[in-house]
């Protein structure tokens, strides 16, 4: 049985909004310094929480760092802002509606 969009009311396979709603996002990417002079990079603006615990999964294995995801934040340790911001391009996301 085929799964309908709750959107559109389509099923899946004939209409896939992801890619219209990632370009259509505004991501900001930015660096903190928290306690011990360590460095955080935190990522927000990806509304679907499926989406970023994956994102936040795949950038963890991806940049061998450790990290975790609360509501709709993806939190990684390290300064990882521009390999992120490169990641989020090879993911569908816009470049220009990514901040750095």
């Amino acid at each position: 049985m085929q799964e309908i969009d709750k959107i559109s009311g389509l099923p899946k396979d004939l209409f896939d909004i992801t890619n219209i709603t990632k370009a259509q996002q505004k991501i900001r990417i930015e660096v903190k310094r928290i306690r011990f002079k360590k460095m955080i990079t935190i990522i927000t603006g990806i509304e679907e929480k499926e989406v970023v615990k994956e994102l936040g999964k795949e950038m963890k294995q991806k940049f061998a760092c450790g990290g975790t995801t609360k509501e709709n934040i993806i939190e990684l340790q390290g300064d990882h802002k521009e390999r992120a911001k490169k990641f989020l391009i090879t993911k569908g996301y816009n470049q220009d509606l990514i901040e750095v």
